[in-house]
């Protein structure tokens, strides 16, 4: 038998710890905002903030409910502090080693030209350019199941006042993972990023790297400079890989290590790790992480392909709650509801990965009912387990959010003596 009462308010104490320990340093008012937005987010499985309020089942009218989460929205203007407290707080559930995957995307809505400072972007889903913004994320692996955890998220606009390029976007990304994150951890990078100025800031700062490289590019081998699909051409390989593809069919690839550098860091040794089998070109790798053995050469592969989970966060991002119909105007208000966002999907992903937690994973995906086993990737059941969950329970979180009142006990002795 399913207690749903007891279930939901122990999700509710959850959000609340989570939360309260992310608003360090905020004001009150600012910390029921973020609590109430992440769940109303996790309890409606949506952006809206109609959605959201009705959620939140307050004793107001709705109109007064939305305008004020709006007018917070709008106004919250401290999302670096957020931001890095949202970090040391998820930070728990990684490792010192952990896989920090980037990657650019994009918030299309070619219905809304009235929008703040929207511009022309690519669709990534159809390959086609519209309206809308550009977003740039950084999520980490957890240890042990690998699962995504945002732990850097923004939207951006070209047609925006004082917008650099998206170059300076990636590095002040890049800059904020230096603050936080080991240098050990790896930095993943799909060929978009394949550029001399990444190259340089990571080799600067001694951080560890991986980055598909472009067929285009030209490398120094040997003392002579090559392209290097000619150069990857040259070598079958010597280690054997054997990888499921995400269509389910069996490869089996061969992986190659080429010592390197590059024509703007002659000087800096760098590995090209190649692998064949994966498609007509092969798969080309560029990092910094020694590969001199085997089983090191296999796991910057391995590692590389797991760059896939960010794509998948991305899919649960905008399939899950919607995130591109999201219904807000100004640009403020767009970067904090896709912070806040990222904020609730990491907390998914920050109580999956914790062992205390994991009966009430359990029960989460078995209420959720699915018709096949749970997905690999089982944020979609935990979401759909929360969604059924809060939706059996009606009062929101104000009851939870109210300071304890002190009540004044008189005694009958003082009414005696008047």
């Amino acid at each position: 038998m399913t207690h749903y009462t007891t279930m939901s308010s122990n999700l509710k104490r959850g959000i609340l710890r989570f939360t309260s320990s992310i608003s360090s340093g905020l004001s009150r008012p600012e910390f029921k905002f973020i609590s109430q937005s992440v769940y109303g987010m996790l309890s409606a499985q949506s952006c809206h903030l109609s959605k959201i309020a009705r959620m939140l089942d307050e004793n107001i009218t709705l109109k007064k409910t939305i305008d004020r989460l709006s007018r917070n929205l709008s106004s919250f203007c401290d999302r670096d502090r957020l931001q890095a407290n949202a970090v040391v707080k998820l930070k728990s559930c990684l490792s010192d080693t952990s896989v920090l995957i980037v990657d650019g995307g994009d918030i299309t809505k070619p219905c809304s030209p009235k929008m703040e400072y929207i511009g022309r972007v690519r669709d990534g889903s159809t390959g086609e350019y519209g309206d809308g913004y550009q977003t740039l994320s950084v999520t980490a692996l957890t240890h042990e199941k690998k699962m995504p955890i945002c732990v850097y998220s923004n939207v951006y606009s070209a047609s925006e006042p004082g917008f650099v390029s998206e170059d300076n976007e990636t590095l002040k990304a890049l800059t904020f993972l230096g603050k936080h994150f080991s240098k050990n951890c790896i930095r993943a990078f799909d060929r978009g990023y394949d550029a001399n100025i990444y190259y340089g800031h990571l080799i600067k700062h001694g951080e560890r790297f991986i980055i598909r490289a472009k067929k285009n590019r030209d490398v120094i081998h040997s003392r002579k400079k090559i392209n290097i699909l000619d150069l990857a051409n040259k070598y079958k390989g010597k280690y054997l890989l054997k990888f499921r593809k995400k269509n389910g069919v069996n490869a089996d690839c061969k992986i190659a290590v080429i010592p390197i550098s590059l024509p703007c860091r002659p000087n800096v040794k760098l590995n090209l790790v190649v692998c064949n089998g994966l498609g007509k070109i092969p798969l080309m790798l560029i990092t910094n992480i020694s590969a001199d053995d085997k089983q090191l050469a296999l796991a910057i592969t391995k590692v590389y392909l797991m760059r896939w989970r960010i794509e998948e966060f991305y899919a649960f991002k905008k399939q899950q709650f919607g995130l591109e119909d999201l219904r807000v105007r100004s640009i403020n208000s767009i970067r904090n509801l896709d912070l806040i966002l990222s904020i609730a999907i990491g907390y998914i992903g920050f109580m999956s990965a914790k062992g205390e937690n994991q009966k009430a994973v359990m029960e989460l995906i078995h209420i959720s009912k699915r018709i096949y086993q749970a997905p690999k990737f089982f944020f979609y059941p935990i979401a759909d387990g929360m969604f059924i969950v809060f939706a059996k329970a009606k009062p929101g979180l104000n009851n939870m959010l109210r300071k304890p009142q002190k009540f004044l006990q008189f005694s009958l002795w003082k009414y005696q003596h008047l």
